[in-house]
Parts: structure tokens; sequence; C-alpha cells
């Protein structure tokens, strides 16, 4: 990225944070910036996460570590990472009708995490996402090597786990994202 991109970047993360105080009570954006200057390589992911549509937001700090934790705040399932299967072994398992990625390697390839179904029901409090689409999670290895891949969504004021084939995939599924600065 160029110097001008990052301050543009910055701009947006900021106009963000300021719209939303409500999702990171008593955190002060200047350091928040002072992280995020002294982290090119997390302005790179932040950066991708925005370009995916994640709409990118602080959410927590964690004082043992000095670092803040952004995740993907967009009212639904960031449309740059839907239609995807859970993992490569998923997606290596589809014969026919493959999807065009899975959300394991593009979380690792954006440098982010998929949220925990603690961290997705976290994020719920802060507002009220996927009321029309679902996201995938961090699936327990147990789920996981049974064939099973978890996904959560909110509806009729709730939020659901749900469990799907690790190979399925949707135009309405995609992942949210943790980043910690």
């Amino acid at each position: 990225m160029k110097k001008a991109e990052y301050d543009e970047l910055i701009k947006m993360l900021k106009d963000r944070f300021t719209k939303n105080m409500q999702r990171h009570k008593g955190i002060n954006w200047e350091k928040v910036e002072q992280k995020l200057l002294a982290s090119p390589k997390k302005l790179q992911a932040l950066n991708e996460m925005e370009n995916t549509k994640g709409e990118p937001d602080v959410i927590g700090y964690d004082k043992k570590t000095n670092e803040f934790i952004f995740v993907d705040c967009s009212a639904e399932s960031p449309a740059g990472r839907r239609s995807i299967c859970y993992d490569r072994k998923a997606l290596d398992s589809r014969k026919e009708n493959k999807p065009g990625g899975n959300a394991i390697e593009m979380a690792t390839a954006i440098g982010i995490e998929l949220l925990t179904e603690q961290e997705y029901r976290e994020l719920q409090e802060l507002g009220e996402f996927d009321k029309k689409t679902s996201s995938w999670i961090k699936t327990p290895d147990n789920v996981r090597d049974l064939g099973g891949a978890l996904f959560c969504d909110r509806r009729y004021n709730q939020v659901f786990v749900y469990h799907n084939g690790a190979e399925s995939y949707y135009a309405a599924r995609g992942f949210r994202g943790k980043l910690i600065v």
C-alpha cells in the first residue's frame, strides 16, 4: 500500500470508530491509530477486510497484551467473502460445482481468524448482524473430523448456531474475521 492508501484507510477506520462508539466504550482512537501506524502488516489486513466489504471496527481492548481487537462489523456477512465452503479439505471433496474458495484459507490469506462461537455471540451484543446472511465460525475439531462445520446467524432476535457439511456453500454464507492489533 502507498502512503495515500494508508491515510485513506486510517481516515475511514476513524470515521467508522467515531460513528459507532457503542462498540468500543472507553477506547481512545489516538491509541488505536498509534498501534495501526506501527503495524503496516496489520493495516494491510484491515485494508483487505475493507476491500471484501467487512467494515472492520474496534470492538475491544486486551489490557494484558495492550492490543486492540478489530472484527468485521458489516450488517451482513462480508459480501466479498461469500459462496465459499469451510476449508481446503471440504473444497477438495467436491467433485462438481466447486465454490470459488474456502473460509479458512481466505482468512489466512487476509491475515485474520474466523470468529469462535463465543466471539460471534459477543459481537451480536454490540448490534444486530447477519439478519439475512450467515457466517461460518471456527469449528471444533471433533465436529470437523466428522465432516461438519458450524455457522451462525441472527433470526427472530436470537443468535443461532447451526451445522452443515463443511463442503456446503451458499450465496448468503460467508465469514467474519478478527484481527488483533
